[in-house]
């Protein structure tokens, strides 16, 4: 059997999606391509196992249990089924994926979305049809393609669909680059739990357990959760894990400010890793509901209407093992020195959970220019770093192509070992102790803590370098500012003032 390259199987996956342009909105290719390329890779592996047992014993009985061991693939529910249907292709695929979630209620409840397949409208038959008569070219076996290379390709998808469905990106995707590096600060362990609040497509979660496997640990004691607002995200989450041959894990569809789908009781449930990136600054939320959390998530207060930043922080922090958790969020740097949240974060700032506040360079964020921050917290931090809080401005370990930001491997390793190190690097990383933090009113901005170089000259005058340098440290201060100045305009606007 032929195995695809990497090259080839991308341009094969992304082949499906130009059969739909012009058709419907980028936005929404996800929720027709990933289906029917899972659904493609679940009757394949299926054909594999059968044939592989049959051909052992000549059983077919035996060869189909084998078969459903792995998934079962209930009888009129295979994609060759699907591919004879001469008409009403859209009503064959969904009767075709409601059977076989509930031949799999554990592991692909909800898996395929809620696209509309029937209408004719906006997919045609004739659509249908080319779709599956695309996706069916190429064997996706595992054979053919292993669960490694059918999960970068699967990436490979998830980004193109964020650089085709523009700003909304931010939704379902975080720079990979990014959450590699924030998976090894928190370094994950075999047997670990890991959760991802606001989880998206799953990347963080399968960062993390790539770093178990690259570390030489056993990946089937790792157990992952996620919670997902968007319905087709938190399915596509689900097949993303499915496809990297994950098998512990559970992700769930809802709010989780309002709802956090994972509770012990009447207490939230913990977990020793913690990744995140929230949605920044939402407007529209229950702050009333939040000023009487049933789950007590509200310990450090309540923040204003106009940016949940602190709930999901807060939801993220109540949400660690009080022993062994430990949290890596991105955030706007806004959360570090806005004057609407002093209290909120004075109280952070007491509690000495705060270990790292890492400062990225720009364009970090999906199709934001503005500069990122990592936030590193831990429930109970080592002796030696207790009343200690580390920052690192990395603004400048980054590099661009093509109008996007990614960290490379000497970024990541220069700052993790500022981040082992835990001392004073000048003009990269400082030590400020928790009362000299509280006493500058708990302010965590970078740049009052890691002081840059001076400006060098020459003997004729400031350098081209030393002059555009000191021009950049200028511009970062100035939109520092504004992007203060917009968030206060913002608190004060009457429509956001109340409650949703």
């Amino acid at each position: 059997m032929t195995q695809l390259t990497q090259r080839e199987l991308e341009g094969y996956l992304w082949g499906a999606a130009t059969l739909l342009r012009g058709l419907i909105d980028a936005s929404d290719y996800k929720q027709y391509i990933f289906p029917l390329m899972f659904f493609k890779r679940l009757s394949d592996v299926w054909d594999e196992d059968y044939q592989q047992a049959l051909d052992e014993t000549g059983d077919d009985g035996y060869a189909t249990d084998t078969a459903n061991d792995r998934f079962v693939i209930p009888q009129r529910a295979h994609w060759n089924d699907v591919r004879l249907a001469p008409r009403d292709v859209g009503r064959a695929l969904l009767s075709a994926f409601l059977a076989i979630e509930a031949a799999n209620p554990a592991r692909l409840q909800g898996v395929f979305g809620n696209a509309n397949w029937t209408d004719k409208a906006q997919m045609p038959d004739s659509t249908l049809k080319n779709l599956i008569e695309h996706f069916s070219k190429y064997d996706l076996t595992l054979a053919a393609v292993p669960e490694d290379e059918l999960g970068n390709g699967y990436e490979y998808l998830i980004k193109k669909f964020a650089d085709d469905s523009g700003h909304t990106a931010q939704e379902f995707y975080t720079n990979r680059t990014l959450v590699h590096l924030m998976a090894q600060m928190l370094e994950p362990q075999p047997g670990e739990s890991i959760y991802d609040p606001t989880c998206g497509t799953g990347g963080m979660l399968i960062s993390c357990l790539a770093e178990v496997k690259r570390c030489g640990g056993d990946i089937r004691t790792t157990g992952l959760f996620g919670q997902e607002l968007i319905t087709i995200t938190a399915a596509i989450a689900r097949m993303n894990l499915v496809i990297h041959g994950v098998d512990d894990f559970q992700i769930a569809s809802g709010n989780t400010l309002a709802a956090p789908a994972f509770v012990q009781g009447d207490r939230l449930r913990t977990f020793d890793v913690v990744l995140a990136n929230p949605p920044y600054s939402i407007k529209k939320w229950n702050r009333g509901a939040w000023e009487q959390d049933p789950w007590g998530r509200n310990f450090l207060g309540t923040p204003p209407q106009g940016r949940a930043d602190y709930a999901f922080f807060q939801h993220i922090l109540s949400s660690m093992d009080p022993t062994s958790g430990r949290c890596a969020i991105l955030f706007p740097h806004g959360v570090l020195f806005r004057n609407e949240e002093i209290e909120m974060r004075r109280k952070l700032v007491e509690c000495d959970r705060i270990e790292c506040v890492l400062g990225l360079g720009p364009g970090l964020f999906y199709n934001s220019p503005m500069e990122a921050c990592v936030v590193i917290c831990r429930s109970r931090k080592p002796a030696e770093r207790q009343g200690r809080i580390l920052f690192i401005d990395a603004v400048a370990e980054i590099a661009r192509e093509r109008a996007q930001s990614f960290l490379l491997s000497k970024h990541q390793a220069r700052i993790l070992a500022a981040y082992h190190a835990f001392a004073n690097d000048p003009g990269f990383a400082a030590v400020a102790n928790v009362p000299d933090v509280l006493s500058a009113e708990s302010n965590l901005s970078i740049a009052r803590y890691v002081k840059r170089s001076k400006v060098t000259t020459t003997a004729g005058g400031a350098t081209l370098a030393a002059t555009w340098a000191a021009f950049d440290e200028e511009g970062r201060a100035f939109w520092s500012g504004i992007d203060a100045l917009v968030d206060m305009l913002d608190g004060l606007t009457p429509a956001e003032n109340a409650d949703a």
